[in-house]
């Protein structure tokens, strides 16, 4: 069962500053915001003070809906036209790798499906027509 679908919005390194512009803009309740810095150092993968800071997933909400936003990760290239994805949030792991397989048919695996910080199983996939998904399941 699908949780809901949400519009991901992908900034270039910024992020904060449009979480305060959307909350202002759109009377938008802050749910929470997560930085590179707040997930767990990985030696393969080491940041600086600057990367740290930016936005790694920001939730808020907008009346009955939900906005999504984070950074570019770091040293990713920004691509225009690439900054609106759409997520999908799923309670059931199984269901998530059942919708995963199916978007990609025809399209490209951009993160493979893996258990994250933020998600027993989280992913992304941009299908045949070039809209990428962010999948994610929520804890139970």
């Amino acid at each position: 069962m699908i949780l809901g679908v949400h519009p991901y919005i992908r900034t270039n390194g910024n992020g904060q500053e449009v979480v305060k512009f959307y909350e202002n803009a759109l009377e938008a309740e802050v749910l929470g915001v997560q930085t590179y810095g707040d997930f767990p150092e990985n030696p393969e993968f080491p940041l600086s003070d600057e990367m740290k800071a930016l936005v790694a997933h920001a939730q808020l909400k907008i009346g009955e809906s939900y906005l999504m936003i984070s950074d570019n990760f770091p040293e990713e290239p920004y691509q225009i036209g690439e900054q609106l994805n759409i997520a999908l949030l799923f309670k059931d792991v199984e269901k998530v790798k059942v919708i995963f397989e199916k978007l990609q048919d025809g399209g490209e695996v951009i993160l493979p499906l893996q258990e994250t910080p933020f998600s027993p199983a989280y992913g992304q996939v941009k299908d045949k027509y070039s809209i990428t998904w962010q999948i994610s399941t929520v804890g139970e």
